[in-house]
């Protein structure tokens, strides 16, 4: 990323490698340094004489001199969700031993990424380099395959794990390497879905991390550039074409130019497009993202409580979903669709040759727009995004964007609007990306 005020660059810090495993070996005989259960509150259940009646529990509490089940008396561990419960105890391959609460019953995808946060949290907090995963009940929910219970845990661990500290002067590494997750089965299907898990969580730390960039360093032109760096990376299915100002002109792209206007960093048209590796096409798609790198809200400012004007940087989050799909794509490589990823990247600034409110602009397919209120330039800028998408020969657009606050008054911060439009369109709104 090029960075144009304030002298700031973000320390280039890896992922942390992390090898996931699915293995079948007896829970007594693993070694490591914090062995994760994952427990219901039905798996807590205790006869007349406190001890454990799951099989898995009643076996460690044995090995342990029933220490655990008097660990989790002490500190009214009952297995709700969110409960956890930590200890160093002798008896095992492993140094610690947790529970975790999964809830009255497991029966979610969002049940499992939860497990896989609160162990990321405890392997944090021990420093642990290699942990393993168990469910006390062997028992997966019936509407839940193995293998999607272990993607859930490994996506929660990936994501749980994951600090953003590129703009801090001093930060610390985890130190986890490894985590097994035991007794779920083997074999190359599991290890697809685990793989598959890993692939997407690290799409959705990219995107995030664009969205944490400060204005200052992520502008439309370093947003060009992290796109082209996608394909680069993936050129054997992605390929890239970032549209000028000059360009942009000749298309006649008059309303996203016009919110363009007034900012000193010169606006960047992103179209990656993906190709299956081999194989006949079958569907086209385009997915559209709101792209504005800060949004002053031009002559409209946003000024007053509530306006949240410092957290603009934040209004390419559109963007940032669309990029972390096709870091995805490039390396899932899904046949049979070709998908465009379409950005009108940009900032909504003030300065004399700005847009006003009361102005007409043009878009490329010859509608004029009267802009009443210069805050409201995402859909000015999406207009010629989707005008765009539209003459790609799609036939679905998926169009994500931070468009409204007003969504957040009335929905809250972590609710997506959807809505059907033409063309099989879907038009979202990504309030807490």
């Amino acid at each position: 990323m090029a960075h144009t005020l304030g002298l700031t660059q973000p320390a280039n810090i890896e992922l942390p490698k992390i090898s996931f495993a699915a293995k079948e070996i007896d829970v007594a005989e693993w070694k490591g340094d914090l062995l994760a259960v994952g427990v219901s509150e039905k798996d807590m259940t205790k006869d007349e004489n406190s001890k454990f009646q799951n099989p898995i529990l009643k076996k460690l509490d044995g090995l342990l001199g029933g220490l655990l089940a008097e660990a989790s008396f002490e500190e009214d561990f009952t297995g709700k969700a969110g409960q956890s419960l930590v200890h160093r105890l002798p008896g095992l391959g492993s140094k610690r031993v947790g529970l975790f609460g999964l809830g009255q019953s497991a029966s979610s995808p969002a049940a499992f990424h939860g497990l896989g946060e609160a162990v990321a949290a405890a392997a944090k907090t021990a420093q642990a380099s290699g942990v393993a995963v168990i469910l006390a009940s062997s028992e997966c929910p019936s509407a839940m395959s193995k293998g999607n219970t272990a993607a859930a845990i490994v996506s929660g661990t990936v994501l749980g794990l994951y600090e953003d500290n590129r703009y801090k002067s001093e930060s610390k590494k985890p130190q986890l390497k490894s985590l097994d997750i035991l007794g779920l089965g083997t074999g190359p299907e599991i290890e697809k879905k685990i793989k598959y898990a890993e692939v997407v969580s690290c799409a959705i730390i990219f995107g995030r991390e664009l969205v944490n960039s400060p204005a200052n360093v992520l502008t439309p032109a370093a947003l060009a550039a992290e796109a082209s760096k996608i394909a680069s990376l993936y050129s054997d299915v992605l390929s890239a074409n970032i549209l000028t100002e000059e360009q942009c002109r000749e298309l006649k792209m008059g309303s996203y130019l016009g919110v363009a206007a007034a900012s000193a960093n010169p606006p960047h048209f992103i179209h990656l497009c993906y190709k299956p590796p081999s194989g006949p096409v079958k569907t086209k798609l385009a997915l559209v993202g709101k792209g504005l790198t800060f949004d002053s809200g031009g002559y409209n400012i946003k000024t007053g409580p509530g306006c949240s004007i410092e957290t603009m940087k934040a209004d390419m989050g559109g963007s940032a979903a669309v990029f972390g799909a096709a870091k995805a794509l490039g390396q899932i490589k899904p046949s049979g669709v070709e998908v465009h990823f379409i950005v009108a990247s940009c900032e909504n600034m003030i300065s004399g040759k700005g847009m006003r409110p009361g102005d007409i602009v043009t878009a490329s397919n010859g509608k004029t727009i009267e802009v009443n209120n210069t805050d409201a330039e995402g859909r000015l800028t999406l207009a010629d995004a989707l005008v765009y998408a539209c003459n790609q020969g799609v036939e679905k657009i998926v169009d994500l964007a931070t468009l409204t606050g007003a969504c957040v008054v009335a929905l809250g911060p972590s609710i997506a609007v959807r809505s059907k439009g033409k063309q099989s369109s879907f038009h979202w709104l990504l309030l807490n990306y």
